[in-house]
């Protein structure tokens, strides 16, 4: 059973779609016992990095999620504003972060690049493994997911870096240590790439 975070923010029904797909039941809540009792837990979100971790403390849902993720090393999959809350901070507000990954997020930062970018980055990019990793595996090389964001990851340690994307410039869009996974883009929305994503996060972790 794969639990899916619901603190106000995100797709999640569209995850519990994508997981209902290849056949994974899960559940969305907010409630505590619920969270306490997970297995392996979704971690969405869309929005502002502060409105995110406000809701997690309205919720009292920061201390029970370090708990289930760094004490009971239970599984996590983090996605879109989901694996920003997992940094330490964000250029996007004043609220620090999870800080389960020593990493911030920042604006992307186009000054001195040729070429014009918008913002958000949003459609579908390309992304490159940089580690071997459960999350990716049997992925076909050439996989594409989709992307809607103005802010992204910068991991200060290399080894916790497993994807990277190119949007003007190479930017960390992966991270991966033990049972802390995360992703900058949509698998929900990315079709058989993300469908092959979270079939190996069902199975693989």
């Amino acid at each position: 059973m794969i639990t899916i975070v619901n603190y106000g923010l995100g797709n999640l029904g569209s995850i519990q779609n994508m997981l209902r797909k290849i056949g994974s039941p899960s559940i969305i809540t907010s409630n505590y016992k619920e969270i306490e009792q997970a297995t392996k837990l979704i971690l969405p979100g869309v929005g502002a990095f502060d409105s995110g971790m406000q809701k997690l403390k309205e919720l009292e849902l920061i201390e029970l999620l370090n708990k289930k993720v760094l004490v009971e090393k239970t599984p996590i999959l983090g996605v879109c504003l989901g694996v920003q809350l997992m940094t330490k901070c964000s250029q996007e507000g004043i609220l620090p972060g999870l800080g389960w990954f020593d990493a911030e997020t920042v604006k992307f930062d186009f000054k001195g690049i040729s070429g014009k970018y918008s913002l958000p980055n949003m459609g579908w990019q390309d992304v490159h493994l940089q580690k071997d990793s459960a999350l990716c595996e049997n992925l076909p090389l050439d996989s594409r997911f989709y992307f809607v964001h103005n802010f992204h990851l910068k991991a200060n340690n290399e080894k916790d870096i497993s994807l990277t994307a190119n949007y003007g410039y190479e930017y960390v869009v992966g991270l991966e240590r033990n049972n802390i996974v995360g992703v900058q883009f949509h698998p929900e929305k990315s079709h058989k790439f993300g469908m092959r994503l979270y079939q190996n996060f069902v199975n693989n972790y």
